[in-house]
């Protein structure tokens, strides 16, 4: 896996992860949409740990800055 995210947006998919978690566990969202809003906020979390977003691949973005040799 290459590194394909920049830190933008890693901060940025960290704090959509944090308010969608505090959302839950105040009970403002529940049921089904909030377990996959936790799901997903999960999956943002991970992906800013890695530093790899799946779906950038398939499509070619990158939102880190390319090194030139």
């Amino acid at each position: 896996m290459t590194k394909n995210m920049g830190s933008a947006d890693r901060i940025i998919r960290v704090i959509i992860a944090a308010v969608i978690a505090i959302l839950y566990f105040t009970g403002t969202i529940s049921g089904t949409l909030g377990i996959v809003l936790l799901v997903l906020a999960g999956v943002f979390v991970l992906t800013s740990v890695v530093s790899f977003c799946p779906l950038y691949a398939p499509f070619g973005f990158k939102t880190c800055k390319v090194k030139e040799k």
